[in-house]
C-alpha cells in the first residue's frame, strides 16, 4: 500500500508539470471579442485573469444578448465585471435590459445622462437606468481608467471631454492634420461617446465607439495624444468622416476592426482611408457592406458574416504575454500572427 500510494503521488506530481505549462498559458492570454450583432456594437474583452469588460450590448432583443452570452462562454467567463456603454443609442445601448436577464452584471459604466430628449432616447435611457438598479454605477472620466490589475483600461474621451495631455511615447506633431477640413460642430449624442485604450503589455487595442471627426480629431491634432495602436475599431461603424485620415494614419494600426451591418456603415470613403492607412495588414470586417460595392470590401477571408443573412460569426483577437497576437475569422478559421 505504500509503495502504490507513492507511484499515484508521483504521478500526480508529474501530471500536474506537465499540464501547468498549458494552463498558465491560458491564463496569461487577453482575449477580444468582435461580437456580430448586426451593425451595432458589442465587444468583449477578457483579461489573463478571466476579468470582463463589455463594450456595449447591442440591440434590444434575445438575439444579441444570446450572442454576448456565447461569447463569455468561448472566453471561459460566467460574469460581466463590467459593462462600459459608449453612448446611449439604440445599437449599443438597447440590449442592457435583455442581457441582465441572462448574466450577471458587476459595474455599468458610461459617459453621463443621455443628451438626446425624443420620446424614444428617454423610454432607451430609462431602460437602461431600470437595468443598473442598485448595481455600482462608474461616469468615465478622461484621463481615469478601470482597475484592471494584467491589463490597463484607460478612457481617452467621454462626454464630450478629452485627454489633454500625451500618453507615454506619445505627444509627437502630426503633419496629417494640416490637411483635414475644420470639422462641423457636434453636440450629438455620438459626440459623448466613450474612447477606451486597452493595453497588455505592448499590445494596444482601441475602441472610440460612435465618436465623430469633430471629437475624434482633437485627440491627434495638432499632437498625437494617443500615439500608435495595433488595432483599431473603425469609428461609427465605418461611417466617413468619423475615420478622418489624420486620425486613422495617426494612429498607424496594425488591424483595423469594421463592425458594420451588411447595410450599415461600410462607408467606402471611411474604407478607403483606413485601407490606405500606412503599414496597415488588414482591414476586417463583421459584415460584407452591400452597399459599398466589390472595390470597398475587403478578401472574403476577412470578413466574418458574407452572406445576405448573418449567422453571427464573430472577429477574435488573441494576445499573448510575450506580444504575439493572432486575429481569426470564426467563420472560416482563417486566422493571422503578429509580433510585437
Amino acid at each position: 500500500m505504500i509503495r502504490f500510494s507513492y507511484r499515484c503521488a508521483a504521478f500526480l506530481l508529474l501530471a500536474t508539470v506537465l499540464a501547468a505549462p498549458a494552463f498558465a498559458k491560458s491564463r496569461e492570454e487577453l482575449k477580444i471579442y468582435f461580437i456580430d450583432v448586426e451593425g451595432g456594437q458589442s465587444t468583449l474583452v477578457v483579461s489573463p485573469a478571466k476579468h470582463s469588460l463589455l463594450i456595449d450590448a447591442g440591440f434590444a432583443g434575445p438575439r444579441d444578448a444570446k450572442r454576448i452570452v456565447e461569447a463569455l462562454k468561448a472566453a471561459s467567463v460566467k460574469k460581466i465585471d463590467y459593462l462600459a456603454i459608449t453612448h446611449f443609442h439604440g445599437d449599443h445601448a438597447g440590449g442592457v435590459a435583455d442581457l441582465a436577464k441572462l448574466v450577471k452584471i458587476g459595474t455599468f459604466v458610461d459617459h453621463g445622462p443621455d443628451t438626446e430628449d425624443s420620446p424614444q432616447a428617454k423610454e432607451l435611457y430609462a431602460a437602461y437606468l431600470k437595468a443598473v438598479g442598485h448595481r455600482p454605477h462608474v461616469i468615465a472620466i478622461p484621463g481615469q481608467g478601470l482597475p484592471f490589475k494584467d491589463i490597463e483600461v484607460q478612457f481617452l474621451a467621454a462626454g464630450g471631454a478629452h485627454i489633454e495631455n500625451p500618453l507615454p511615447a506619445a505627444g509627437e506633431a502630426n503633419f496629417y492634420c494640416a490637411s483635414e477640413p475644420e470639422p462641423p460642430a457636434d453636440n450629438s449624442e455620438n459626440s459623448q461617446s466613450l474612447a477606451l485604450l486597452v493595453t497588455y503589455g505592448r499590445f494596444r487595442y482601441l475602441d472610440m465607439g460612435d465618436l465623430t471627426e469633430g471629437k475624434s480629431l482633437p485627440l491627434v491634432c495638432p499632437n498625437n495624444l494617443i500615439g500608435r495602436v495595433d488595432v483599431y475599431r473603425m469609428s461609427h461603424h465605418g461611417a466617413y468622416p468619423d475615420n478622418p485620415k489624420a486620425l486613422v494614419w495617426a494612429l498607424h494600426p496594425t488591424i483595423a476592426v469594421m463592425n458594420n451591418g451588411e447595410h450599415k456603415g461600410g462607408s467606402p470613403e471611411a474604407w478607403q482611408i483606413v485601407h490606405d492607412s500606412p503599414g496597415l495588414e488588414g482591414l476586417w470586417q463583421l459584415h460584407y457592406a452591400a452597399d459599398a460595392g466589390k472595390d470597398h470590401n475587403s478578401d472574403d477571408n476577412l470578413i466574418a458574416n458574407a452572406g445576405m443573412k448573418s449567422d453571427g460569426h464573430f472577429i477574435s483577437v488573441i494576445v499573448e504575454p510575450d506580444g504575439q497576437w493572432t486575429i481569426k475569422n470564426s467563420r472560416n478559421g482563417y486566422e493571422k500572427t503578429f509580433s510585437n
